[in-house]
């Protein structure tokens, strides 16, 4: 497929801005779905990785692709590749989001390049989003979207399987059931359906089963490097290797560097599926 690079490139420097009231009751469900406790009151820190659940797009059901993701060309470029992942990010701390505050979100297009490998070419956007709390800065967020053409059934994997996961000398288990993943993408207003639709997943995107989202990932092994050291990181920078499914569990994986933790996510016998670091 043809890629006009210079007519993506024009959306470099195109700009998006949201705000939402952070409340208690988006707080209560976003800990109920990852099976947490914080406080909820007025003025209380809020979660980590909460940001991605506000001020997300609310596109008319009718303007929704047919993968579920709202139509290109607005403020995202329209890149021609039919399948859209979140490759990874990198987020930095500044100061906590916190409960009753009025949060925005202004979202900055940084880049749009063009690389061709195995399974074909591949576009990644780079965008930055920049996300206060009552007119704090709380924190910067580098994400990194890619768009590859449509995966083809064959009868055989290709080139050679990927590396064992090893376990972490810290390590959790999380059950990726249906309905959390339902949950989640309710709580992020996220419609595409490779997370919900398992008949969709399978017969369209020819994946085995539902889709753990990438954002579940980074949340969770964010969360988990936290409770590690008992503080945030002023860092964290995550990128996802490949994708594992529902309903089977995965781990949370980690190992201590210095002054930082190394963490990746998989499943029972199957490669790293997310890797991150955060730093202090």
């Amino acid at each position: 497929m043809q890629i006009d690079l210079d007519h993506l490139k024009n959306w470099i420097g195109r700009e998006d801005q949201a705000s939402e009231e952070l409340t208690s009751a988006l707080v209560v469900r976003f800990n109920a779905t990852f099976e947490r406790r914080s406080a909820t009151d007025h003025g209380a820190e809020a979660p980590l990785f909460i940001h991605l659940c506000l001020g997300q797009p609310a596109v008319p059901t009718a303007e929704l692709g047919p993968d579920g993701h709202p139509a290109r060309g607005g403020f995202l470029p329209p890149v021609p590749l039919p399948r859209r992942m979140w490759a990874g990010g990198a987020v930095e701390f500044h100061a906590p989001i916190k409960i009753g505050e009025v949060v925005t979100r202004r979202s900055v297009i940084e880049d749009v390049t063009v690389k061709h490998g195995r399974s074909g070419a591949l576009c990644f956007v780079t965008v930055r989003h920049h996300v206060s709390s009552g007119g704090r800065s709380a924190l910067t967020e580098r994400q990194d979207i890619v768009y590859r053409d449509a995966t083809r059934k064959t009868s055989a994997p290709v080139g050679p399987a990927p590396d064992k996961a090893p376990r972490g000398a810290h390590s959790m288990d999380v059950a990726a059931s249906a309905p959390f993943l339902f949950r989640y993408s309710a709580l992020t207003f996220n419609g595409h359906r490779i997370h919900y639709d398992a008949p969709y997943a399978q017969n369209e995107e020819s994946y085995p089963g539902l889709v753990i989202h990438g954002p579940i990932q980074a949340t969770m092994l964010c969360q988990y490097a936290a409770d590690l050291r008992g503080t945030v990181p002023k860092e964290f920078h995550f990128r996802s290797l490949a994708p594992i499914f529902g309903p089977e569990a995965f781990k949370l994986n980690a190992e201590s560097r210095s002054d930082a933790l190394r963490l990746w996510t998989a499943q029972a016998g199957g490669p790293v599926s997310m890797e991150a670091t955060a730093q202090w």
